[in-house]
């Protein structure tokens, strides 16, 4: 493409032929001269038998040659360049639409017997039209499979009818974009050099006094095999709630040797140190008759630089990114979505030298739809931890002010039990549009009639000193969203989520799957005034985290939250997330 049609078509944000070849007209001029009426405006042969003039109207009695009628065209307008093209005795083309047995405004044309595009863009239609007859070429889509590239070609030099179905078009344009999108992801992939490491998870396996499910030990495979590689491993690791994700960072660290992890908070950082300490050292003792050297690295955490540079693994929180790490075998990164770009890069760079960087891996406990992680496997390596070790026994109940009075009673119970309860409400201080209670407005309920009641929230700087109290101490946590990703509460069995239809059914299931994480049966109450509303109800039937990503797309698409983005941000103007699946299968094989 030359500079200069680069510029006119970045005003419509078309950077190749095939994203030319994406824009669908909006209309189609179909200027054959067919021998019968078809439904809408068409093309007729018109000998002009007679004139008349009034004020208001000039009538026109036209004898149609195609289709061997005579009719009146009605003109409202007759202006004075008509006089000359519609004379008695002249055979002209006109084009327009018979209604109630005349042709209203009927318009003389030049060209008969093809179809011409229509098309609404920013750019002048004549650019557009010149631009795409020298881009959109067979030989610029051969790219596609020949049947996709032939659909989209004929969509804009449509020679017949059958060149314009719009059941063909659409799933052309479809697979096309999808496929437009993935090739971009595919590009962005980089190779670089890093350590290939040879490694053994299975005495670590071994020692832990339990059983990993066939996901987990799928996972920590593909990462063996990842860091056996001389080129640099990406991969993201994705697991629902409770799936196990810390054991499968930990069998990395072993195999690793020598490894990071990143954590968004310090309580995350701690829970994963805690880990580390009990379940690393046997085996690798065993081996190398040392200890395998753990170093926290938080705000307040205590770490001198020999620590820094002589560990086997380093577990912190962004504060790593302001020490002088060491070069290291493998990098990992927890809920990473939590990070910016900047950081994670960061990261990346303080523990690569000059030559080579380390292996890569980002995990994250947000399931995703099945859609996403194919499109996402174009540019990263995707594993999906599905599996629980245990089966979770969470009931989850639709609530609203009539059943306040079981809520308390139930949590009354819990607490004698010597269980916790978390309240999450959806803002911390009071707000005039808003129909629910704030925690400012609620806490002072809670403070009268339970004890061991502890708030917090996102603003209080405190609130990770408050969890952990909470977590030793407390009966009820009233808080926002911020308990979503968090602390382990192994006494927690309840969860009240107040305005519950306000939240995404990813936020919901992240909450609710900080009960019951030690196997004990669990409570989630959705308190809404919405009570007959459809997502509660069938998040409500579902604990599976990958089902729940699937109902939320599906919602999200019919209008609920609508946002059509991609991964990326982008969004797609044909390729439908829920519906079309299995053209992304398909371009997906096509890829390879």
């Amino acid at each position: 493409m030359t500079k200069e049609d680069l510029e006119k078509l970045k005003k419509i944000g078309v950077k190749s032929p095939l994203e030319l070849a994406l824009i669908k007209p909006k209309e189609y001029e179909d200027n054959y001269l067919y021998s019968y009426i078809i439904p809408g405006s068409q093309a007729f042969e018109a000998e002009i038998l007679e004139v008349k003039k009034s004020p208001k109207v000039t009538r026109i009695k036209f004898y149609l040659k195609n289709i061997n009628q005579i009719i009146w065209g009605v003109f409202f307008q007759f202006k004075k360049w008509h006089e000359s093209v519609f004379k008695t005795g002249n055979t002209i083309f006109i084009r327009g639409e018979i209604k109630n047995h005349q042709i209203v405004q009927p318009k003389p044309i030049t060209r008969i017997n093809e179809i011409t595009p229509i098309y609404k863009t920013n750019l002048n239609i004549r650019s557009l039209r010149a631009l795409i007859k020298k881009y959109v070429t067979l030989e610029n889509l051969s790219i596609l499979p020949e049947k996709i590239a032939k659909t989209l070609f004929f969509m804009h030099f449509p020679q017949t009818k059958e060149h314009i179905q719009e059941k063909e078009i659409l799933y052309a344009l479809k697979w096309a974009e999808i496929f437009n999108y993935l090739n971009k992801l595919k590009n962005k992939k980089r190779i670089l050099p890093s350590v290939s490491i040879n490694a053994n998870p299975e005495p670590f396996i071994s020692s832990l006094p339990f059983k990993l499910t066939k996901d987990q030990i799928k996972v920590i495979n593909d990462i063996k095999n990842d860091i056996s590689n001389t080129n640099q491993a990406r991969r993201v690791v994705i697991g629902d709630v409770g799936s196990g994700k810390t054991i499968v960072m930990l069998a990395t660290a072993y195999m690793a040797e020598k490894s990071i992890i990143m954590c968004p908070t310090s309580i995350l950082a701690n829970q994963i140190y805690e880990e580390a300490n009990k379940y690393l050292n046997g085996q690798w003792k065993t081996k190398n008759s040392e200890a395998f050297k753990i170093t926290l690295v938080t705000q307040k955490s205590k770490f001198t630089e020999e620590d820094i540079q002589n560990s086997n693994l380093l577990i912190g929180t962004h504060a790593l990114l302001y020490q002088n790490l060491p070069q290291v075998n493998v990098v990992m990164v927890d809920e990473q979505h939590r990070f910016g770009t900047n950081q994670r890069a960061m990261l990346e760079k303080l523990t690569s030298n000059g030559n080579r960087v380390p292996h890569y891996f980002q995990f994250s406990a947000t399931p995703i739809p099945r859609t996403q992680a194919l499109i996402m496997s174009s540019f990263v390596n995707v594993s999906l931890i599905k599996e629980l070790p245990f089966k979770k026994d969470i009931d989850t109940y639709i609530i609203s002010k009539e059943d306040f009075k079981s809520l308390i009673a139930h949590i009354q119970n819990e607490i004698a039990k010597g269980n916790q309860i978390v309240v999450v409400y959806p803002l911390v201080e009071e707000s005039d549009n808003f129909n629910y209670q704030s925690i400012e407005e609620g806490k002072d309920f809670w403070l009268k009639y339970f004890d061991g009641v502890y708030i917090t929230h996102g603003k209080d700087k405190n609130k990770e000193e408050v969890l952990v109290e909470f977590r030793e101490k407390g009966n009820i946590l009233i808080t926002t969203t911020v308990i979503e990703v968090g602390i382990s509460l192994p006494r927690l069995t309840t969860i009240v989520i107040v305005g519950a239809e306000r939240l995404g059914l990813a936020t919901l299931h992240q909450l609710r799957g900080r009960v019951g994480r030690y196997g004990q049966k669990g409570y989630c109450f959705l308190y809404t005034n919405d009570k007959n509303n459809k997502r509660l109800e069938a998040f409500a039937n579902t604990l599976d985290g990958f089902k729940i990503a699937e109902l939320d797309l599906e919602f999200r698409k019919s209008g609920d939250l609508l946002d059509g983005k991609a991964q990326s941000g982008e969004s797609f103007k044909y390729f439908d997330e829920v519906k079309d699946l299995h053209i992304l299968e398909d371009v997906k094989r096509y890829i390879g």
